[in-house]
């Protein structure tokens, strides 16, 4: 089954791991969702591969930028009206604080949703979310628009 016709269910556990699982760079990374109420966690794993600076050690800011742009993709496809694959317009990430190499966490905020464009907020952390890594802020464009 492609990734557009899994986007048509309804997304619980189940449905997202198999959404992250037609997504290479997602497997690569070993991300994992998990559905809490009515949110979506995103969990990025703590793995040496993945680490930027070895002195600390630190993940790759660009691993926290793609886990956080992949969060953002996938939270908003679970909360259309219409799921689709949107695309994405542009992408802006504020690193806070080094992503020391353990377990990184995502939460998605959807925005605004229109016709055209959909703005999402996104928030990493790992030991508390009151003290996040990264914020970002990303726009996609929505399929379907002439």
């Amino acid at each position: 089954m492609s990734l557009a016709e899994l986007i048509k269910r309804a997304p619980d556990a189940d449905t997202l791991a198999l959404w992250l699982e037609k997504i290479p760079y997602a497997v690569y990374l070993g991300i994992r969702a998990e559905v809490r109420g009515e949110d979506i966690l995103f969990i990025l794993p703590g793995d040496k591969k993945l680490i930027g600076n070895p002195t600390l050690p630190a993940i790759h800011g660009g691993v926290v930028g793609a886990f956080m742009e992949q969060a953002a993709g996938l939270h908003l496809v679970a909360r259309m009206t219409a799921p689709a694959l949107p695309k994405i317009i542009n992408f802006s990430l504020d690193y806070l604080r080094p992503a020391r190499l353990r377990d990184t966490y995502a939460s998605c905020s959807l925005t605004r949703q229109g016709r055209q464009i959909a703005n999402v907020s996104i928030n990493a952390w790992q030991d508390n979310s009151e003290t996040p890594v990264a914020i970002a802020r990303a726009h996609f464009l929505l399929p379907g628009v002439d």
